[in-house]
């Protein structure tokens, strides 16, 4: 039986309305004092998991479960699956595919009881479709914006006007826009774009930049496909690039340079498209969503996306081709990366967290 202080504050009844199911679920955990709730200094958020979480073929999460020691598995019934931890104040979390798995997940973590979360800082380490005029297989990106690609209209391509470039098409706008002034006079909702906290992400890049990443004879006979794109057939490295979030998977030349667009349309002029994932807008939404009531710091937040595979198929090849074929290596060079580049960053707060437990990290902190 539960100490008084752990028990739970309400029962719910099966005939309670549906609208006050989550509230039950709440009410049902056991309620914690400030001084009870476990400290967490990074949070970890992986996408997908193969299999089992140990031992077998490798998602986004197990090098970290493995690699970390996080040993200690915690029951996380709102989520997609245990939280797994170690001592050092390091936690791992799966989010699950998609926009909406994530958002729930994320959420689902910021208002769970047992975490204290006002200090953490957040990873989002993932792999991605990357665009081969900026970046190669197994490479690395960290991102200074996150922009939603769902959040639009679309026509099929097949029906555009003859002058469109693609059918998407900003929210209340009548055409395709390449310009952010064009978004200006239709309207849109303020989950589209996120720019995450530039010192932090400069600080991250600073300390990753250099770092030797694997290459293989298998990612090197892919990007040898992209004649005419300098940056894809590059070794794998560490840069910095914006990513495009949707749970639509979307692939093809054409849809690229939408992509490209659409950063540039939400994020800024300054933004560069350089990666696709599936997950990060709705991971930022609920982030947002709990920095407004103190649960998270958002300026704790860094996105870390390493490429698995390209956005558009190499000259000679069609988008079919491209997509369907499977990914170089099994994607095993860009998981590796995720780690390497992310677990970098991680080993860095954790040797100086009495400092950046109050203060953000600086790019000039280590000379």
């Amino acid at each position: 039986m539960l100490p008084a202080k752990y028990a739970p504050t309400k029962r719910c009844s099966v005939p309670e309305v549906a609208w006050l199911g989550l509230a039950c679920v709440f009410a049902a955990m056991p309620v914690f004092a400030d001084a009870e709730r476990l400290p967490v200094k990074v949070v970890i958020a992986a996408m997908f998991e193969r299999g089992q979480v140990t031992g077998d073929e490798p998602g986004e999460l197990q090098f970290w479960v493995e690699r970390l020691h996080l040993d200690k598995s915690l029951a996380f019934p709102l989520g997609q699956q245990d939280i797994f931890m170690n001592d050092d104040g390091v936690m791992a979390v799966l989010l699950g595919g998609g926009i909406a798995n994530a958002t729930a997940s994320v959420m689902a973590l910021g208002l769970d009881p047992r975490f204290d979360l006002s200090n953490t800082y957040w990873l989002v380490a993932g792999i991605a479709g990357g665009d081969p005029a900026d970046i190669s297989l197994g490479s690395a990106a960290w991102a200074r914006h996150v922009v939603d690609g769902d959040l639009l209209y679309e026509i099929d391509g097949r029906e555009i006007p003859d002058h469109w470039p693609y059918g998407m098409v900003p929210l209340g706008a009548s055409e395709p826009a390449d310009d952010p002034e064009d978004i200006k006079t239709g309207w849109t909702v303020d989950t589209i774009s996120f720019s995450l906290n530039e010192q932090l992400v400069e600080w991250a890049y600073s300390i990753s930049k250099n770092l030797r990443l694997a290459d293989s004879d298998g990612i090197a006979t892919s990007r040898d496909m992209y004649v005419g794109y300098p940056q894809a057939q590059r070794p794998p490295f560490v840069t910095k690039g914006d990513t495009l979030s949707s749970s639509t998977y979307w692939h093809g030349e054409l849809l690229n340079h939408w992509a490209n667009d659409w950063v540039k349309l939400y994020a800024g002029t300054d933004a560069s498209f350089m990666t696709s994932n599936m997950e990060d807008s709705g991971t930022l939404t609920a982030l947002r969503r709990l920095g407004r009531s103190g649960y998270v710091d958002t300026d704790r937040v860094l996105v870390l996306r390493t490429v698995s595979n390209y956005t558009m198929p190499p000259p000679g090849k069609t988008a079919q081709w491209s997509r369907t074929a499977p990914f170089a290596d099994k994607g095993l060079p860009a998981l590796e990366s995720a780690f390497v580049v992310g677990n970098t960053v991680v080993q860095a707060l954790l040797a100086n967290w009495p400092h950046y437990a109050e203060q953000l990290p600086q790019a000039d902190d280590d000379k």
